[in-house]
């Protein structure tokens, strides 16, 4: 391949990486970008799990051999039987500068410069899979081994050369390059979706998250289910004993709506502000859902220093009419929620089930004005 070629193909797969959505669209890009710019025939990226001892393959891409799955559960690899890779991997070349020059292998045994009867697992697999030959390029991120970049050809083309080893370490440095922007642009999304003190959700990934799931909802029927809930006694709390001991009682909550969450699969838990927080599902059925509230609340009112918590309920499931929007979905369970911190309930309210006049309904089917005044009312004398 010419200098202009390999250029362009060094470009591609950069741009590849920057125009990916998420690490696994990375991880494609970069293996495809690759497999292109070596004219392999198939190519896959593996990540060193360090506390484990395994490479574990990240994604395969080109012609995938039996058993082979472009995006595995479960394939990784002990790294002792790649004796090469573990001198990388325990950062031997480091002490020699610069960074560790990928290598080729072939299925009849060394090449490009391996020791004379080096033979190991590598070379039975491409025997194994119909492969000639591959090139194996170690990634360094942030200054440590990361994982490792190959690239093969089937047996009967043309085997990869010294030159295609010194054109795969580039490319290497490059698919570095991008892991390392992906990293962060995650990093990045994580913090703007996640609650600094408690680490769930935050308000902004709920309303994502529940624009998403009603349109689902709207489409093809999914049960999408609300939890909105207000933890008694914080303002209490944090005038006797400081916000300090108050945000320990958040993150505590936080920590046991967490675990009720874990009940539902897929649910979101998230913090929308303050002493208010949520569960999102989309799927279990409504009353899976209120089972979930209800030990929800039974554990905090077991937590130390708190007053319980207040909890409304509102599910596409139940009969609280058609909903067509993510704002009366929210609406519904909030004033779940008012009425059960009126009411001093020990379980959760739930919209639409007391009844045609359910009093949640109406107040949720209330202009915004009058809303405000019911939900005094709600409260009434009893509320904090």
């Amino acid at each position: 391949m010419g200098e202009d070629r390999r250029l362009v193909a060094v470009v591609a797969l950069a741009q590849g990486m920057a125009a990916a959505h998420g690490s696994r669209e990375a991880w494609r890009a970069a293996a495809a970008g690759a497999c292109r710019a070596l004219g392999g025939s198939f190519a896959a990226l593996s990540v060193w799990e360090r506390e484990l001892g395994r490479l574990k393959v990240l994604v395969n891409v080109g012609a995938l051999a039996d058993g082979e799955e472009e995006f595995p559960e479960d394939e990784s690899y002990p790294v002792h039987q790649f004796a090469e890779i573990t001198e990388f991997l325990h950062e031997q070349w480091a002490s020699g500068g610069g960074e560790p020059d990928a290598w080729v292998e072939t299925a009849e045994g060394p090449a490009a410069g391996r020791r004379p009867g080096y033979c190991h697992q590598r070379v039975a697999a491409l025997r194994r899979r119909g492969r000639g030959c591959c090139v194996v390029a170690p990634i360094v991120l942030h200054g440590r081994a990361w994982g490792e970049l190959y690239v093969a050809r089937p047996a009967g083309e043309a085997v990869f050369e010294r030159d295609d080893a010194d054109f795969a370490t580039v490319l290497a440095s490059v698919v570095a390059a991008g892991i390392a922007q992906t990293e962060r642009l995650e990093e990045a999304r994580r913090l703007a979706f996640t609650d600094a003190l408690t680490g769930l959700a935050n308000r902004r990934a709920v309303d994502v998250r529940l624009e998403q799931a009603i349109e689902r909802h709207r489409r093809d029927g999914a049960v999408v289910s609300l939890v909105v809930c207000d933890l008694n006694g914080l303002k209490r709390v944090n005038d006797t004993h400081g916000h300090a001991v108050g945000d320990r009682l958040l993150e505590r909550f936080g920590s046991v709506l967490s675990l009720c969450g874990a009940m539902l699969p897929g649910a979101l838990a998230a913090r929308l502000g303050g002493d208010e927080f949520c569960l999102l599902a989309v799927g279990p059925p409504a009353d899976q859902v209120v089972k979930a509230a209800g030990e929800l609340c039974r554990r905090a009112s077991e937590l130390e220093l708190g007053d319980g918590v207040a909890c409304g309920v509102a599910s596409t499931e139940d009969p609280i009419g058609p909903v067509r929007s993510a704002r009366r979905l929210f609406r519904l369970a909030d004033a779940a929620q008012y009425r059960a911190k009126a009411e001093r309930a020990a379980r959760p309210v739930v919209a639409g089930r007391a009844g045609p006049d359910d009093p949640v309904i109406r107040l949720a089917d209330e202009p915004s004005k009058g809303a405000d005044g019911e939900r005094r009312r709600f409260r009434g004398r009893h509320a904090p």
